[in-house]
């Protein structure tokens, strides 16, 4: 069996769910190889090809890929195929635009968000918002799949794989990439930090999100938030943590005034240590949280902070 796993990366360096779609594609057993498709992407597969348990790593160097959209990577990875038994990518933005794309000119059905693998064509993912697990086994000749790279550990770097250019897609494509507006932070990336602190409605106002800031200041942690403390206009759509938000594992996740919605929950269930803060003891997020604290959040901020600061960070 041959699986080829697309690489995630910002064209200088490689994406750590890379190596988590790794983990899984080598659980399905065969050889694995990685397709790195985007601009000057020389440093990429230099990474890559140290990844464990990879066979080669193949190259694709374009000004149409530096964003991976859907035409162009169609045109790179269903030629390629013919010669793979499976494809898997991970579940993000980024390549859930395009791999329905490629399931649909394969004619097969796309398998997405796996969290598991049980074979090599039985696979464990959720529904019902991650209310439930399903298993799915697949019949078609050759499989899509994205993966959930969070419920999934990271391939080591001790490997040596081969590496190889391939050709250019072929154009022209009827879209083209034209701009994007980027939020800038100082703290950590949302999806990789190892600390993360949210918000949620009982947050109040935008202008209560500064009692969570000294905290994530002191832990080194990201800033997130619920839907509804979205929808409500007080923080950014990128703080979003969810079903339809981000979906993080960090090490240690604190909510503060989130109810636990089953949306919310599908997005941060994976973190290692769950800490809630809330003053509701019946709320959902005690029933995930490793450490709950029933409390007035506006007292329980301010007292956190400082016994940080006593503790030195």
């Amino acid at each position: 069996m041959a699986i080829l796993v697309v690489a995630e990366h910002d064209n200088e360096s490689l994406k750590d769910a890379t190596h988590k779609t790794v983990t899984a594609a080598l659980a399905m057993g065969g050889d694995v190889d990685v397709v790195v498709a985007g601009k000057g992407v020389k440093d990429v597969m230099a990474q890559a090809v140290k990844i464990e348990g990879v066979r080669a790593v193949l190259g694709v160097d374009h000004e149409s890929l530096r964003r991976q959209l859907a035409e162009s990577m169609e045109e790179v990875l269903v030629p390629l195929m013919a010669e793979y038994d499976a494809i898997l990518a991970p579940d993000t933005t980024t390549h859930k635009n395009y791999m329905p794309r490629v399931a649909a000119k394969l004619d097969v059905q796309q398998i997405s968000s796996i969290t598991g693998v049980e074979s090599a064509d039985t696979f464990i993912r959720p529904i019902y918002a991650g209310n439930a697990m399903a298993t799915v086994q697949s019949t078609d000749a050759k499989k899509c799949i994205t993966v959930r790279t969070t419920a999934f550990n990271a391939a080591g770097e001790s490997g040596s794989a081969s590496d190889k250019m391939l050709d250019d897609p072929k154009g022209p494509f009827k879209s083209a990439y034209i701009g994007e507006e980027l939020s800038k932070s100082d703290r950590p990336e949302l999806t990789a930090a190892k600390v993360v602190i949210s918000g949620g409605r009982g947050m109040g106002s935008g202008e209560n999100f500064k009692l969570i800031e000294g905290i994530a200041d002191k832990l080194g942690a990201a800033m997130g938030a619920s839907r509804a403390a979205v929808d409500a206009g007080f923080v950014p759509n990128d703080w979003q943590v969810g079903q339809t938000g981000k979906a993080v594992a960090p090490e240690l996740y604190i909510a503060v005034g989130i109810s636990g919605a089953i949306q919310h929950l599908a997005g941060m269930k994976d973190s290692k240590v769950i800490v809630a803060i809330n003053k509701d003891e019946d709320a959902p997020i005690f029933s995930v949280a490793d450490y709950g604290l029933v409390a007035d959040l506006f007292k329980a901020l301010p007292e956190l902070e400082a016994e940080l600061g006593k503790a030195g960070y």
